[in-house]
């Protein structure tokens, strides 16, 4: 696809040293994968449309909906804010994510408040790299496969990751949070 720009595994062991091309730019989230020697692939999409949606990431970069991972964040009931990744194609369940973190609810946040909770913009979240690291709980689907793609912390940006290592980098869990859109 012409659209589509797959840069090879970096990390401070493989091709950190590798120039990067005027379309590829190094963000937060790849430098700290890079300190933490953590392998990833960084993946770069065109975003003329204005699309930012999962499942039009997924299909601008050709990737299975079940591996491109979504970043949502939440207020809960107790005030605090807690992070959950879930599959493009489906939705959080909210009771579950809840739940899954010990608070009797979580409401979405307004998307007004992701940049200055977060420092990301919309579209662009990514579990790695907050401004603070909250809470945060990955879809447990993420464990049947061998890597997910994660926001790389800008739009046109994704990150392909083994799914263990995210979880290690942001101390995160796992819990069944997801379910088919309505």
């Amino acid at each position: 696809m012409k659209n589509i720009l797959r840069c090879d595994i970096m990390g401070a062991k493989s091709g950190a040293n590798r120039k990067m091309s005027k379309k590829e730019i190094k963000t937060n989230v790849m430098r700290i994968l890079d300190q933490a020697k953590i392998p990833y692939r960084a993946w770069y999409y065109e975003n003329k449309d204005g699309k930012i949606d999962g499942l039009s990431v997924a299909r601008k970069m050709g990737q299975n909906p079940d591996q491109v991972f979504k970043t949502l964040v939440t207020r809960g009931a107790d005030e605090n804010y807690y992070v959950f990744v879930v599959p493009v194609a489906l939705e959080l369940n909210l009771k579950a994510a809840a739940k899954s973190v010990g608070v009797k609810s979580v409401g979405m946040i307004h998307v007004s408040e992701i940049n200055r909770i977060t420092g990301y913009i919309r579209g662009g979240c990514s579990p790695v790299g907050m401004k603070k690291q909250f809470r945060t709980v990955i879809d447990r689907r993420c464990e049947a496969q061998p890597a997910i793609f994660v926001s790389g912390g800008r739009i046109g940006t994704q990150i392909e990751v083994a799914p263990h290592a995210l979880l290690d980098l942001i101390g995160g869990t796992t819990a069944d949070i997801a379910e088919p859109q309505n």
